[in-house]
C-alpha cells in the first residue's frame, strides 16, 4: 500500500474507518467505555476510481472514531453491535464509509461524497504488549 497522496480520498476513508489514532486523553470519560475502544490499523483499498490504497492507524474512544493525522478529520461513530459509520474530510474532499467490527476485526465500503471513487476497507485491533498478563510465576509476556 502506499502513503497518503491526492486526490486523497482513499486515505480520508482510512481516517474514515475507523482511518483510529490521538485523542483527548478525557474522551473516554466522556463518552464512556466500549467493546471496540483501541487502536486499529485500518487498510483501505480503493476499487473504483483513481485514489489509491493506504493503511493507517486510528483510535475508537468511548465508541467515537478519531483520526490521528492533522491532516484530515475524521467523525465517526460504533455502536454496541459493532456498527460503524464515519466521513472524513480534508479540505473540499470528503468520504464517508461504514460497516460492521467484531472485537479484533472488522471490514466495510466507502464512498467519496462526489462518488468519483469507492472501494472496501479492512481493520484489525493493536494488541498493547502492556495489556498482556503473566500467566504464571516462571513464564511471563513481554
Amino acid at each position: 500500500m502506499s502513503t497518503i497522496s491526492p486526490p486523497f480520498l482513499a486515505p480520508a476513508t482510512a481516517a474514515f474507518l475507523l482511518s483510529l489514532a490521538c485523542i483527548p486523553s478525557n474522551a473516554a470519560h466522556r463518552g464512556g467505555g466500549s467493546a471496540y475502544d483501541g487502536t486499529w490499523s485500518v487498510a483501505i483499498y480503493t476499487l473504483r476510481g483513481d485514489c489509491g490504497s493506504v493503511r493507517v492507524a486510528a483510535r475508537i474512544a468511548g465508541g467515537r472514531v478519531y483520526s490521528k493525522d492533522q491532516s484530515y478529520q475524521a467523525n465517526g461513530a460504533v455502536g454496541a453491535n459493532g456498527v460503524i459509520r464515519v466521513s472524513v474530510a480534508s479540505g473540499r474532499l470528503s468520504a464517508a464509509g461504514s460497516g460492521r467490527l467484531s472485537l479484533n476485526s472488522g471490514a466495510g465500503s466507502w464512498r467519496s461524497s462526489r462518488g468519483e471513487c469507492s472501494g472496501s476497507w479492512s481493520a484489525s485491533r493493536r494488541i498493547a504488549v502492556a495489556a498482556l498478563v503473566c500467566s504464571s510465576e516462571r513464564a511471563c509476556c513481554r
